[in-house]
């Protein structure tokens, strides 16, 4: 079975600044803001609308007879469930929602296919079942607004693993459905976030995954019957790990980066009264393992390696612990490995910088790739569009940090650079189809996306770098950025904007804060601008796992105000564009309004968007192509892009 992973918040909190920072923050005068700039062409709103139509699929999950797939696609303009043969052809829509769809998961009794809905777009997503023909749809969840996630079948299809605040809003547990009864039982209670990641073939044991605080967990085993546990994973925090049960439950498959700086296979041994250590069997110095599946027999898993934000495939024989290198991918990235029942096939979802996701099947016997779904993208021409390059920056500390860099065809030196900046912070900046760079692109807008200190996919030490008091040199890896782009002639200093979203929307706010000198725009998505009313607003479990983090509101709160762009913003010299989800619950509608409001206050041009419908981040086809139209234009007006 396969458990589904949600999106952690996108803020950690940092220390006071530091007197080593040149930043306008401690001077004795604020500087004046600036006047807007004037308006551009109105020509630019159906490019962007094209690129924003391009569609997606994802989540596959093959049909007992591995014959059709069942995934999320975009296709109607709004993620939904579909159907479509393995071998590609006519796919069927199975739910016709006004809400998104999340993830799907087949039974593997082929009766039921799971799925999560998303109302309003919030994270309050709950678990449904629907038959294949689209019948039979019931809700498994309450409906309310606690949040649930979707984890996988048992082997008979008669047990559905999900998690949920259901009972403690402060937590989330793990819970089994009985799928045919309708009952759900609540396992081992948890503090901060849990989940079955595995369910075993007799009914009697499940893995448990627990996450007590962001960026460090604990697999146990649990006795469904008595509920007892038993630590797998004992380490010096912070690590994350990963399994999953072999057949007959006597070994457990992980994935770990604990004790180690890159992330690695392995396995515990179950067969003797007291679990085994982890003993690592696959691993990289130059890459990082970011996910892995078992085939149905227990014999061969798939591996998909991070080799510096690209992925690897390969294969690892688990009867003779023999490692094979898999065929190429047919774009950069791939995501979701899933086998089909009788082990002869491996689904995924491809993607990549010129090419948007579909669900590609690989036959092990030919090692050839069949691409079952065809995502749209009329009017425009896939191989004409802009693919990156990885790019250097040295950091203040010599440091590298890595990011990928898109320059429009024709770009004439020194010009238009936009930096852009993932959320997370423990998220990757990839290579990933992304439609409004493509647009930024367009408008002859160069964009540099690099991972700061606090990104995963380049080790242990990487992605805790800017915990608690590290978080300072987050925005001085932003500076350095910043003199990456003006020192190599790329960027002219007059025209760097910046944004982000979640978290990225905090470095956008923070680094005008910082360096207001050195944007001529921002753009923030969704972003936390105050550490206190985040704490105080978001979903309280996840308040509750944020707090080693981010601080703590009850002990630290001149910290996290300290570390707050609100209070700061009278440095701000940049027209700033604001967007947000009425129904955002992780970073909650007052984040904006209050940066809103304080911005007009101080008479700097400031711009909002609110999307009534959407949670955090925008899932409508409507609402993506207002969004992204609306970045695009600020960027080209303000940076004095050409008016194309």
């Amino acid at each position: 079975m396969r458990i589904s992973a949600l999106p952690l918040p996108t803020l950690r909190f940092a220390a006071a600044l530091s007197a080593t920072l040149a930043s306008p923050l401690a001077a004795e005068t604020p500087p004046a803001a600036p006047p807007a700039a004037p308006a551009i062409g109105a020509a630019l709103d159906g490019r962007v609308a094209a690129f924003m139509k391009i569609g997606s699929a994802r989540s596959p999950s093959f049909s007992p007879d591995a014959k059709e797939i069942a995934y999320v696609s975009d296709a109607s303009g709004l993620p939904q469930l579909w159907i479509a043969p393995a071998g590609g052809g006519t796919p069927r829509q199975v739910t016709t929602l006004d809400d998104p769809v999340g993830v799907a998961e087949w039974s593997p009794d082929g009766t039921w296919i799971a799925y999560t809905v998303a109302p309003g777009g919030g994270m309050n997503q709950q678990v449904w079942l629907i038959r294949p023909d689209g019948t039979g749809a019931r809700r498994v969840t309450d409906g309310g607004s606690e949040t649930n996630r979707l984890g996988g079948f048992r082997a008979d299809g008669k047990a559905l693993a999900i998690a949920s605040n259901r009972k403690y809003r402060a937590h989330i547990d793990a819970w089994i459905y009985d799928v045919a009864g309708g009952a759900l039982t609540m396992g081992p209670e948890s503090k901060g976030s849990a989940g079955y990641t595995d369910l075993s073939r007799d009914g009697k044991k499940a893995l448990l995954l627990r996450t007590p605080q962001r960026g460090n967990s604990d697999l146990y085993l649990v006795d469904l019957a008595t509920k007892k546990e038993t630590l797998l994973t004992p380490h010096e925090a912070p690590a994350s790990v990963f399994g999953l049960f072999s057949p007959d439950a006597k070994s457990v498959w992980v994935s770990t980066n604990a004790g180690r700086e890159m992330t690695a296979f392995g396995r515990i041994d179950l067969s003797k009264a007291t679990p085994g250590p982890v003993e690592i069997l696959a691993s990289r110095d130059d890459a990082e393992l970011s996910s892995f599946v078992l085939d149905d027999a227990g014999t061969r898993a798939a591996l998909l390696w991070n080799v510096a934000g690209k992925s690897e495939l390969a294969f690892f024989d688990l009867k003779k612990k023999r490692f094979e290198k898999g065929p190429a991918l047919p774009a950069e990235l791939a995501f979701g490995p899933t086998f089909s029942k009788d082990g002869a096939r491996l689904a995924m979802t491809v993607t990549g910088s010129k090419r948007p996701s579909d669900i590609f099947v690989l036959d092990l016997r030919s090692r050839t790739f069949t691409k079952s779904t065809a995502s749209r993208h009329e009017g425009v021409d896939l191989d004409a569009l802009v693919a990156p390059e990885l790019a250097k920056v040295d950091a203040f500390d010599g440091k590298p940090l890595w990011g990928w860099l898109y320059v429009p065809k024709g770009y004439a030196k020194p010009g238009p650079v936009v930096l852009s900046f993932h959320g997370g912070p423990e998220a990757q900046e990839v290579p990933v189809f992304n439609a409004t760079y493509q647009a930024l692109l367009s408008q002859g807008i160069a964009v540099f996306a690099p991972n700061v200190r606090g990104s995963s996919g380049f080790g242990r030490t990487f992605v805790n770098a800017d915990n608690q008091g590290k978080r300072l040199n987050v925005l001085r890896d932003v500076k350095s950025c910043v003199d990456f782009v003006v020192g190599s002639g790329l960027a002219d200093p007059r025209r760097v904007g910046i944004m982000g979203g979640s978290y990225g929307g905090w470095v956008t706010m923070a680094a005008l804060t910082a360096y207001p000198d050195a944007f001529a725009a921002g753009v923030n998505l969704f972003g936390i601008v105050n550490f206190l009313s985040f704490f105080a607003e978001t979903e309280p479990w996840m308040a509750e796992i944020s707090k080693a983090e981010y601080g703590d509101p009850a002990l630290q709160a001149e910290l996290l105000k300290n570390l707050s762009p609100l209070f700061k913003l009278e440095w701000v010299k940049a027209p700033v564009l604001v967007l947000h989800g009425k129904n955002d619950t992780n970073v909650a509608l007052v984040e904006a309004t209050q940066v809103v409001e304080e911005l007009r206050t101080r008479k700097v041009p400031v711009e909002f968007l609110l999307f009534p419908d959407e949670g955090h981040g925008f899932r409508k086809l409507p609402n993506r192509i207002r969004a992204a139209t609306a970045v695009t234009r600020w960027f080209a007006t303000h940076l004095r892009g050409p008016a194309v």
